[in-house]
């Protein structure tokens, strides 16, 4: 019903914006007054190096959400409303500020993370002790949790009955837009004397975020996302290839929730149903990405553990030489540019595309023979768009340990992936200059060359770059016999995938 309380507090966490946001809908729906919170949680912050692109990023979208507020509130005639924002743990600021504004309900959304779940829980109990209630919802993907199940009743564990049954499960009504802008005459000012905090004032420092002009907050993921809609036909032409601009670019915005997934998913699904392979191939996409939140919600053990629990018996390299070889791969020295390239980009600019990402993973995994669970946490301290459940999934699917992930004898050739999808070597010239003077051919295993075309292009392999760390085919082997001692395959199979790749 209508305005059934008073006060109403919503509390924003991956859902950075006002438009389309389905828990400040019903928080101006069911309240006569309205505030809205953003809590930089000191539980996370406190963990994170103090120069990360991430809380940058998140700061940028605060500044734009607090506008988009005002102007929201300014055109019902309401002067002052804004966001208000804390700094500190979520179990005392949120239950505090519920109390200062008198507030009875206060309104979320959904987040099915494991850390975050127990956050909930606690906040909800010290909510429910001082009388206030909590309300969260689903915001962050179409659909959620129980929504999307087997004729059995179960969750899916193969990707693409998952996509035919969300497909089928679509339709307008989950789509539909909540319509936040007709009913924000219920938002309230801010308490006197509330101020946006800068970013040295939580303890960050500022990175080269501005300078890789990754635009932020909501009014930065309309502008990328309607660059992308331009060239969203070719997407599926041109997203293998990292030297191509075919992305989209909207990770961190999915992630933060600064633009929503219901006008994402209906922009691609209106583009699929008019015969556009690129968006079809887009919203395939979008929805893997909700199959891996669906996984993570029924499979919390995946945080930490293999989905398929016999691959927890496997026997990753470790020790010394592991450490190193881990070490030449985050610091972009394994000796094969396609990799290496990856992760300076990442270190770089905190993104990595999405073929890059197989590539390295697998390279980690099956090359260097290095645990997933170490490449998962490099990813996710570095990576812009860092998703819990996304992160997770792709790591198992690369190391052939997740949810209908690859065969574990499906092993990339670095090299083969590198000549198939940066044939002409830009993207390698970009991150490793040191080797741009090399003719095309041999770009991608510098390590073939011969000494007069070494000379010629100026390297010099262990000084400009180094020898390769491993040997493919053997590590392949190595692989084969790490896999087969808790799952065996038949060889012939194996090989003629691997060849393949």
């Amino acid at each position: 019903m209508k305005n059934s309380i008073d006060h109403a507090l919503v509390w924003l966490r991956r859902d950075l914006r006002t438009d389309d946001h389905a828990a400040l809908y019903h928080a101006l729906r069911a309240a006569r007054r309205v505030w809205c919170v953003f809590l930089f949680d000191r539980d996370i912050l406190d963990a994170l190096p103090r120069a990360d692109r991430r809380v940058e990023f998140i700061r940028d979208s605060v500044v734009g959400v607090d506008a988009e507020l005002r102007a929201l509130a300014a055109s019902h005639g309401i002067e002052g409303a804004g966001l208000i924002v804390r700094h500190g743990r979520a179990l005392e600021q949120i239950p505090r500020l519920a109390a200062a504004l008198g507030v009875q309900a206060v309104f979320a959304s959904h987040d099915d993370e494991p850390e975050a779940l127990v956050r909930d829980a606690r906040v909800r109990g010290a909510l429910a002790d001082a009388g206030v209630a909590f309300h969260s919802m689903k915001d962050h993907v179409v659909f959620e949790r129980d929504e999307v199940l087997t004729q059995g009743g179960g969750p899916f564990s193969v990707f693409t009955p998952y996509r035919n049954a969300w497909l089928k499960k679509l339709d307008d009504f989950y789509l539909a837009s909540y319509p936040v802008e007709r009913h924000a005459g219920a938002l309230a000012p801010k308490p006197a004397g509330e101020t946006l905090p800068t970013l040295a004032e939580i303890g960050f420092e500022t990175t080269n975020l501005h300078a890789l002009k990754l635009p932020s907050g909501p009014a930065g993921g309309r502008e990328l996302l309607a660059d992308f809609l331009e060239r969203i036909d070719h997407y599926a032409d041109w997203r293998d290839f990292p030297a191509v601009k075919g992305p989209s670019y909207l990770g961190p915005h999915l992630r933060f929730g600064t633009l929503s997934i219901r006008r994402l998913a209906r922009e691609a699904h209106q583009r699929s149903t008019a015969g556009s392979r690129g968006a079809e191939i887009w919203l395939s996409e979008l929805i893997w990405r909700e199959f891996y939140h669906q996984l993570l919600h029924h499979h919390p053990r995946v945080v930490g553990g293999c989905f398929k629990p016999e691959y927890d018996r496997l026997h990753w390299e470790h020790g010394k030489h592991a450490d190193e070889l881990f070490a030449a791969w985050c610091e972009g020295r394994t000796g094969y540019p396609i990799v290496d390239a990856a992760m300076h980009q990442l270190t770089r600019t905190g993104y990595m595309h999405n073929r890059l990402r197989m590539i390295s993973a697998s390279f980690l995994t099956k090359d260097l023979g290095i645990d997933w669970r170490r490449g998962e946490a490099w990813f996710a301290r570095h990576l812009n768009d860092f998703d819990l459940a996304s992160n997770n999934g792709g790591w198992q699917w690369a190391a052939s340990t997740g949810c209908d992930a690859q065969p574990y004898f499906r092993i990339f050739n670095p090299v083969a992936q590198s000549e198939r999808f940066d044939p002409e070597g830009r993207f390698i010239r970009r991150y490793l200059p040191q080797l741009a003077r090399l003719p095309d051919a041999l770009l991608h295993a510098p390590w073939r060359a011969r000494p007069a075309d070494l000379a010629a292009a100026g390297v010099v392999l262990g000084r400009d770059y180094p020898e390769p760390v491993v040997a493919h085919d053997e590590a392949r082997e190595r692989t084969l016999a790490r896999f087969a001692a808790v799952k065996p395959v038949k060889p012939r199979v194996a090989m003629a995938r691997s060849r393949a790749d």
